[in-house]
């Protein structure tokens, strides 16, 4: 039987320097998305069923646009972070390093469409 330092036993394991820091990411992005959710859904629910053009009129005005697009921006990143978490937690090898960086591609860029189209839709 080897005898092993603590050290030792939580080697790979131990502390990434990141964990305090993306905690509270993922702390303020919940808090935000407590107040953007609902101010999105009274802000979206008058433009709801409406013709093209009304949504328009509707999302040319600056309010509705900055909360749709900070929601879309916040829910992607607090999505982004828990992914990450997860796979962190349950996936290691190289997938954990590819299942990352294709989530972190695929959710900035959902925002960025989300983003644009608010933009197209605004402008």
């Amino acid at each position: 039987m080897a005898y092993m330092t603590d050290r030792k036993r939580a080697n790979r394991w131990g502390s990434a320097k990141s964990g305090t820091h993306h905690f509270w990411s993922m702390k303020v992005s919940s808090v935000g998305l407590l107040i953007l959710i609902p101010l999105f859904v009274f802000t979206f629910g008058p433009a709801l069923g409406g013709t093209y053009e009304e949504v328009t009129a509707y999302f040319a005005r600056p309010f509705p646009a900055i909360i749709a697009a900070l929601t879309m921006i916040v829910a992607f990143k607090h999505f982004n972070d828990g992914f990450q978490v997860l796979v962190e937690d349950y996936v290691h090898g190289i997938w954990e390093k590819i299942l990352i960086l294709g989530m972190t591609c695929l959710s900035y860029g959902a925002a960025a469409v989300g983003v644009f189209a608010i933009a197209r839709l605004a402008l």
